[in-house]
């Protein structure tokens, strides 16, 4: 078996029901069509969407005055149903009137739209 596929059967299921429980106010998923979306490893080999944040790859591991966190942007950091973006406004109504948000992630280019609401 590869690496890769070890890795993958070894991450932990954090699915409840289509829900997320990590986070207090998270929306859940039900009947929205999305399916709620299993943690991936990254081209880091750093586990994306677990809710706990720890891989020994993980620059947040590893951080240093040296490290730039640029390294730590684009779409491999980012999981589709487990991520801190389902708790903005804007999100969260999608969610709650059922309507799956189109592909691509909104971002703003002066503004970070999420900042603080975590």
């Amino acid at each position: 078996m590869s690496k890769d596929k070890e890795r993958k059967k070894s991450l932990p299921d954090v699915d409840i029901d289509n829900t997320m429980p990590h986070q207090i106010s998270s929306p859940d998923f039900k009947e929205t069509g999305m399916e709620m979306e299993a943690p991936f490893i990254n081209e880091h080999g750093v586990v994306i969407g677990d809710s706990f944040y720890d891989s020994e790859n993980s620059p947040l591991n590893n951080w240093s005055t040296d490290t730039d966190p640029e390294i730590m942007s684009g779409d491999e950091w980012v999981h589709p149903t487990n991520d801190i973006g389902w708790n903005t406004t804007e999100n969260r109504e999608l969610i709650e009137k059922k309507i799956k948000p189109k592909d691509g992630q909104f971002q703003h280019p002066t503004k970070d739209t999420s900042y603080s609401s975590d």
